[in-house]
């Protein structure tokens, strides 16, 4: 496994000795005290990692590990995914969705604990959810933020997300449009489409969703007229971009299967 906090390397030896007790136990104290991004980024990605390269080489033979542990990395990640009540104040939700055909899940599970942990609200959709009833789903919640998980190219549809950022809500007159936010490998190497961002870490996509979410990026309670949306989604990006670290891969999904 290379260099790994002990935390991972414990983690994975009982995901091979299909020890769910020890799993669950393992991941339950890794978020209560490393928090969701650490635990994900440096105890629960590195495990998922080592068990699928373990399932690659060795074909069938340790699937179940994969099975097992995945299943437990979401139970942990769902755990802490409330979502918040009144504590999020004003702030506009954050939508949730996997691409049509995307099976992925692990890292929207990822997004909704992270999300929920700065007491930020969202709306979790899930995987796989098909093109009329994300962009229904974006007129229907008025989300600050669409965050879109795309593991490989062939969900990675442009013309998807361009339909998104151009979808607005509100009253007429007072319209919004919300930011689209593109995260997973699928993304990688495609042109940007305006007005989208594209962070390259868990903790740089809360950093950003939870500025887009704020209402001082929308102008206070009220909603941000649809006209001025791509000048706030101008100037989080910029901030995004001052802050990513040079030669830094994309945000990369966890196992070939969740």
């Amino acid at each position: 496994m290379g260099p790994v906090r002990p935390e991972c390397r414990g983690l994975a030896r009982a995901a091979v000795r299909l020890d769910a007790p020890a799993v669950e136990r393992t991941l339950e104290r890794a978020v209560a005290e490393l928090g969701v991004v650490t635990s994900w980024e440096e105890v629960m990605v590195p495990a998922l990692r080592a068990v699928g390269r373990k399932w690659a080489a060795e074909g069938e033979k340790y699937v179940e590990v994969e099975h097992l542990l995945s299943w437990h990395v979401s139970t942990a990640l769902r755990s802490v995914a409330r979502s918040p009540g009144a504590a999020a104040g004003p702030a506009l939700p954050v939508l949730l969705a996997g691409m049509p055909g995307e099976q992925h899940s692990l890292p929207l599970d990822a997004a909704a604990a992270g999300l929920s942990s700065r007491e930020l609200p969202y709306r979790m959709f899930g995987p796989a959810v098909p093109a009329d009833a994300l962009l229904a789903a974006v007129g229907r919640t008025g989300p600050s933020a669409v965050l879109l998980w795309a593991q490989s190219r062939a969900t990675a549809d442009r013309r998807l997300v361009l339909q998104a950022a151009t979808t607005g809500w509100g009253v007429r007159g007072a319209r919004s449009r919300p930011a689209v936010v593109l995260a997973g490998p699928g993304w990688a190497g495609l042109p940007r489409t305006a007005g989208t961002l594209r962070p390259r870490s868990l903790g740089q996509a809360l950093d950003l969703l939870a500025g887009l979410a704020s209402p001082e990026t929308w102008g206070g309670p009220g909603r941000q007229p649809a006209a001025a949306a791509p000048a706030a989604s101008a100037r989080a990006r910029s901030v995004m971009l001052r802050a990513m670290p040079p030669n830094t891969t994309p945000w990369n999904g966890a196992t070939a299967h969740q």
